[in-house]
């Protein structure tokens, strides 16, 4: 090519067919938009966890037709693609914000990505009760907060506002937690590693191992402490690949977490009302009189039910010493008959019920 050429004067036959099937993408995604346009005007947009359960049917569907030509790594590609413009078509409406605890690049923010598409509005914001707050005052339409980690358990702030205020669970994302030792430096000079205690925390025996005379630092979130590594070469961070790339730092060492199964459970709070898709389950807290048994007579409502429990989880009672309240989840969607039965019989042995939500299982 010579220098008074340009690409667009060497476009052949194929550079023209990747245009006109870009133009005809485009063309559909504009299509797309009117009749997510429509769908809101009737007021039957699905919930965003339902849409995300039928995206992936969709791209299982169309693997069956292609196989084997598309491999398990594209087809998380295309599921990505399509959440990607779906969240494209619900920003053209204004579905409203997503809030989150920021700030970005954390891996509330990963998360929210993954259920909500990259082109949402998110929010950030400083603490979990905040995404509550915004959820609630109706600042954020959706909010999406961590509520259990693989490693270390329940999330209690979290917990702790369900216990408080109010709140409708409409979706769960799961999220694989890898945590690399990011750096401007290099190796040798890290005299300190910085991150949120829980990532400290679910790398402990990795940073002994390797790091023994490292002083490790609390901060108040991991894209702080990439923050911090950008600007010394003695401080590394315990972070997420997407803040590394945010403040330009090199990867030291990856996957450095102690369990490789490593998972966050968020949970997605909202107003959606999600339908029945065949693969959801319910999350119900209740508190029971403070007396012998009352515990055990409640918890046959599920086996007597054919409910299989997923999560259970006790939290103390803020009004009360020694009493308990308890957090549970099945399989199932509060329309089914035999979980509306459960559920009436455990409101005649509990002193408080609440569903918080019945929604679509995720996915890993």
């Amino acid at each position: 090519m010579s220098a008074n050429d340009s690409l667009f004067d060497q476009t052949d036959d194929n550079t023209e067919a990747l245009r006109q099937i870009d133009r005809r993408l485009l063309s559909i995604i504009h299509q797309r938009d009117q009749v997510v346009q429509t769908l809101v005007t009737e007021g039957r947009l699905p919930a965003v966890g339902q849409e995300n359960l039928l995206l992936d049917r969709t791209v299982q569907d169309f693997a069956s037709e292609i196989a084997p030509a598309v491999d398990e790594a594209s087809l998380n590609s295309f599921s990505s693609i399509l959440r990607h413009v779906s969240s494209h078509s619900r920003r053209q409406v204004h579905v409203g914000a997503v809030a989150f605890l920021g700030p970005k690049y954390s891996y509330s923010h990963l998360a929210a990505i993954k259920h909500f598409g990259d082109s949402a509005d998110f929010a950030p914001v400083t603490s979990i009760p905040a995404v509550f707050d915004a959820v609630h005052r109706g600042d954020a339409l959706s909010g999406l907060v961590p509520i259990e980690n693989s490693t270390d358990g329940r999330i209690v702030d979290t917990l702790g506002m369900f216990v408080r205020r109010h709140m409708q669970i409409c979706g769960e994302v799961l999220l694989p937690i890898h945590h690399n030792l990011l750096a401007s430096g290099t190796r040798d000079q890290i005299h300190e590693i910085h991150s949120k205690p829980q990532a400290l925390s679910q790398c402990r025996n990795w940073l002994a191992a390797n790091f023994p005379a490292a002083t490790l630092i609390e901060v108040s979130s991991t894209t702080a402490a990439a923050e911090s590594a950008s600007m010394s070469p003695h401080i590394g961070a315990v972070a997420s690949l997407a803040a590394g790339q945010a403040y330009g730092l090199s990867v030291i060492n990856s996957d450095i977490e102690d369990r490789k199964d490593n998972v966050t459970r968020f949970a997605v709070l909202g107003k959606d009302e999600c339908e029945p898709t065949g693969e959801d389950k319910t999350s119900l807290l209740f508190q029971v009189e403070h007396q012998p048994g009352a515990l055990a007579q409640a918890m046959t409502v599920f086996s007597d039910a054919e409910l299989n429990l997923t999560w259970i989880e006790s939290f103390p009672s803020p009004d009360s010493r020694n009493e308990y309240l308890f957090f549970v989840e099945f399989s199932g969607h509060r329309a089914d008959p035999n979980v509306q039965t459960a559920i009436g019989n455990l409101g005649t042995m509990t002193r408080r019920l609440e569903v918080l939500g019945s929604y679509p299982v995720a996915k890993l």
